[in-house]
């Protein structure tokens, strides 16, 4: 029998990729929105049923989910949508994932959900950001029970961004978490950020990176990984585009050329481990991940209940490599 999966949020860019992708991989996708006007022809387009719903009805959103197995959330802002859609997941006792990239929301999640005693899952951060790094660490750890340092750098040709990072990025206003001595740490706004670089495999080579990059997989990893600091660098191309950036990415646009490269490298005394992911477009890359996830856990393939990180969740090796080739390239140690 086909799973049923509420996608809340399927009218924006990255929601539009998770559409296609649950209706290519045999699911009932169920698109759920603020705005039919902007659902109903996705819905036509993937041949699923659409649903209208406000995160700030309650009832609506019981009705929502009233027939569902999974719930996954693509709509930003995260820290608007995510509490009460979890909360909607929770009493319907389905799963619940979502895609957030913003680390203060997510830390909220798990400060906030992590005592509440669940049978279901409650994922955040399961798309390019935040899943791929975590599970990258983890798989290269195999059999350490920790590291003294983890590295994550994150190597972009380009960004054009959607509307939904760009307001992400205005609300974090600059404040960045940091895992620092074994715990995290807000940087000020106005403290500068570390600049370094970064041999990256090709086609990238050699670029000069910016450090502290503020990426929600700083608080997944941290979760679960006994580690004394976690670096995260970015090239600084994509930055640039980010902040000239004049007009959002178009929701209607398939799959860009965007080329992306994540290498996690941990270390334990004088021994290192490497292991990382390369694609196209971030965004778009974020659909096979999610309905990977969707699928184990329906599968009954998940190892934890309540809020986890990714690697909590999934043994990461085995999660990486079931990932469609196509999609990705995953290289581990």
């Amino acid at each position: 029998m086909k799973r049923k999966v509420v996608l809340y949020g399927a009218a924006g860019h990255t929601g539009r990729f998770i559409a296609e992708e649950l209706a290519r991989r045999g699911f009932t996708p169920i698109l759920a929105g603020r705005d039919m006007s902007k659902l109903a022809p996705i819905a036509a387009g993937v041949g699923s049923a659409a649903r209208h719903a406000e995160v700030t009805d309650p009832a609506a959103l019981d009705a929502m989910l009233s027939d569902a197995d999974l719930l996954i959330n693509a709509a930003g802002p995260f820290g608007d949508t995510s509490p009460p859609l979890i909360e909607a997941a929770l009493r319907a006792g389905i799963p619940y994932l979502d895609i957030t990239a913003e680390p203060f929301v997510t830390q909220g999640i798990f400060d906030s959900f992590g005592s509440r005693e669940a049978q279901s899952v409650v994922a955040p951060a399961f798309g390019f950001f935040g899943a791929l790094g975590d599970l990258l660490v983890s798989a290269a750890l195999d059999d350490w029970a920790g590291a003294d340092e983890v590295d994550l750098g994150f190597a972009l040709d380009r960004w054009h961004p959607t509307k939904g990072t760009l307001l992400a990025g205005k609300r974090r206003a600059g404040r960045r978490l940091v895992w620092v001595d074994g715990r995290l740490q807000e940087r000020d706004p106005a403290r500068s950020t570390p600049k370094g670089s970064w041999d990256f495999a090709q086609p990238f080579g050699r670029q000069p990176t910016v450090g502290e990059f503020s990426t929600v997989d700083v608080v997944t990893i941290s979760r679960h990984v006994d580690v004394r600091s976690i670096s995260t660098w970015i090239n600084e191309a994509p930055l640039s585009d980010l902040a000239n950036a004049s007009e959002p990415l178009n929701g209607a646009s398939g799959p860009s050329e965007q080329q992306f490269l994540i290498e996690a490298v941990v270390r334990r005394g004088s021994e290192k481990r490497r292991a990382s992911a390369s694609g196209h477009d971030i965004y778009a890359v974020t659909a096979p991940i999610v309905v990977e996830a969707a699928r184990w856990i329906l599968d009954g393939r998940s190892r934890a209940t309540g809020v986890v990180a990714p690697a909590e969740l999934f043994e990461p090796r085995a999660f990486l490599t079931a990932l469609p080739s196509k999609a990705i390239t995953i290289s581990l140690p």
